[in-house]
């Protein structure tokens, strides 16, 4: 809520994606695909990465083998409501040596289970799919950076009920994904 916090982007068309985004470290347009310190949207600057989300994606990353270590300095949060989803895409709008290093994007799920996609391709017919749940992590690096994945739907009603009851969280899933530019 409030400056730089949540909004539906557009993609280049003018369509509106089917998520609320907000970004927390530095800014990403959708639009040109970069990253910035403000949103062109409103002129809002990103807010700090909270120490105790690094923490999390910093352990993560350490405890995965095979991947190298990231200072996320980049937070993309996805909100996906019951009806929100995301196309198959690649994630490679970060620096060129951020990309040629093969740096890892770590993924956190909060609430509810989401269809999880990846391929080689763009094909949904093609991809992969697997359950992501409620406190899953995905880290996609090295080989497997610039894998196409996306969110072909939420499973409503999949949040642990402990969730729901001590945060009063809302339906749909959020997921945080941790990059370095």
């Amino acid at each position: 809520m409030g400056p730089g916090g949540f909004y539906r982007p557009s993609y280049k068309n003018g369509a509106k994606m089917s998520l609320w985004m907000m970004s927390l470290g530095k800014n990403w347009d959708p639009t040109t695909r970069s990253y910035g310190p403000t949103r062109p949207i409103d002129g809002a600057r990103a807010p700090a990465i909270p120490e105790a989300f690094k923490m999390i994606a910093q352990t993560a990353n350490s405890t995965a083998s095979g991947f190298p270590q990231i200072n996320p300095d980049i937070c993309i949060v996805n909100y996906y409501t019951n009806s929100g989803k995301l196309g198959l895409h690649q994630d490679k709008d970060e620096s060129e040596n951020s990309l040629t290093k093969g740096l890892p994007f770590i993924s956190i799920s909060i609430g509810d289970t989401a269809e999880f996609m990846f391929g080689d391709t763009r094909d949904k017919d093609q991809a992969t799919k697997i359950n992501l749940e409620s406190g899953d992590v995905l880290i996609l690096g090295g080989e497997s950076r610039l894998l196409f994945h996306g969110v072909s739907h939420v499973k409503t009603n999949t949040a642990p009920s402990w969730l729901k009851e001590e945060t009063g969280i809302r339906p749909g899933r959020i997921n945080l994904t941790f990059r370095q530019y």
